[in-house]
């Protein structure tokens, strides 16, 4: 996978020792990095969350049920990695608590992006359905970055984070095909209609799924943030 290969060439040495997983969940970023002999530590607060990635990542993988606020200083990693799990952490400290996690020159790799519809139309359709309830469903920036703004989140908290040296931002370009129904499942995960009345998110799923295909093309694009743990304690 190319995002492994990403971070193994950053890390200019392979990290075959131990990693450190923040926001795990259901685990598929886990088992990328455990399936190629990466020892990876999976945290996660929610317990249903780790007990089904258990069921699916090989045994050098350990789990950890707790918050990364709630990690205490102990064993250092070689890689600390979050996988659109990092918008979730309290920024106070977040990156003074992550570099107690790494050895020095240890390797943070973040990776995450919207799931966009990759059909001008469909999208309109989408947001013609979707306005009487939302005007946008977009997670903003949680530093305030604009959009178009050469370096994202959480890239520029780590330009000016003490702690890290060497950001680096990569995209790599994914397309996937799912049925509207996975499409409407995915959407019901965004905060944007999480917060909204019981009532009024089933009217605006109604709405969306009536002006869906069958199948929707999805722009999946998966940035990716690099930086090092600097020498220096």
């Amino acid at each position: 996978m190319e995002l492994f290969d990403m971070v193994m060439a950053y890390a200019g040495h392979p990290v075959r020792t131990t990693a450190l997983e923040i926001g795990a969940g259901t685990g598929k970023a886990t088992r990328l990095f455990a399936q190629r002999g990466v020892t990876v530590t999976a945290t996660d607060p929610d317990g249903s969350m780790l007990a089904e990635l258990r069921k699916h990542v090989p045994t050098n993988v350990r789990t950890v049920q707790t918050a990364f606020e709630d990690l205490r200083p102990g064993e250092r990693y070689g890689l600390v990695y979050a996988a659109a799990a990092l918008h979730w952490t309290n920024p106070e400290g977040r990156w003074s608590r992550m570099a107690t996690l790494l050895k020095p020159g240890g390797v943070f790799a973040s990776c995450g992006g919207p799931f966009r519809l990759a059909d001008p139309a469909v999208e309109e359709a989408v947001r013609a359905a979707r306005a009487p309830f939302l005007e946008s469903d977009e997670i903003p920036s949680p530093d305030g970055t604009p959009p178009g703004h050469e370096m994202q989140w959480p890239g520029t908290e780590l330009q000016r984070s003490e702690w890290f040296t060497g950001v680096q931002q990569s995209v790599i370009e994914r397309r996937v095909t799912m049925s509207a129904r996975d499409y409407v499942g995915h959407l019901s995960t965004i905060s944007a209609y999480l917060v909204l009345p019981t009532a009024e998110r089933e009217q605006v799923f109604s709405q969306i799924m009536q002006v869906l295909p069958d199948r929707v093309e999805i722009a999946a694009d998966i940035t990716v943030h690099l930086a090092r743990r600097r020498y220096e304690d």
